[in-house]
């Protein structure tokens, strides 16, 4: 199964926040960490403040943090938000399936059957668990104290 990439984005944001998590990052630095446009990372820090992932600040001295701790944080949870219905093949779509054999497949079930257990490993883990290694985190993600003005 692959994730969209605004799953995989929201995942490097919160990752992003849990390793450094008492300090405010900006969607700026983020984008830089990941070599992503601002205009996707803006679309992704958006949803998961309205889901209650994220909190923002505006303003000078803004930006954004983890709304409740990495450890309350299930990624199964984050995944099925924003990656919505799984649907693995034709035949799980609301709308009708133009298989032959809809009626008599027993596809759909082991299918079923495979994304229940993708999501179940996933419900295992939270942010705290795949962020342990928070010191490594921050030094590849280049987590830099604010630029000082040369006087």
């Amino acid at each position: 199964m692959r994730l969209t990439a605004f799953t995989d984005y929201s995942l490097r944001v919160l990752m992003f926040l849990a390793a450094e998590p008492d300090r405010r990052a900006t969607v700026g630095e983020i984008c830089a960490a990941f070599d992503v446009k601002a205009n996707h990372l803006t679309k992704v820090v958006h949803h998961l403040a309205k889901r209650g992932w994220v909190s923002t600040v505006r303003g000078k001295g803004g930006g954004l943090t983890l709304a409740k701790p990495a450890e309350q944080i299930r990624i199964g949870e984050v995944v099925r938000d924003t990656e919505g219905q799984a649907l693995p093949a034709e035949c799980f779509s609301a709308e009708a399936s133009h298989c032959a054999i809809v009626s008599h497949c027993r596809l759909k079930g082991v299918l079923g059957e495979a994304v229940q257990a993708f999501h179940a490993v996933l419900d295992r883990y939270t942010l705290a668990d795949i962020t342990a290694n928070r010191q490594q985190l921050v030094q590849l993600l280049h987590f830099m104290a604010p630029a000082r003005s040369a006087a």
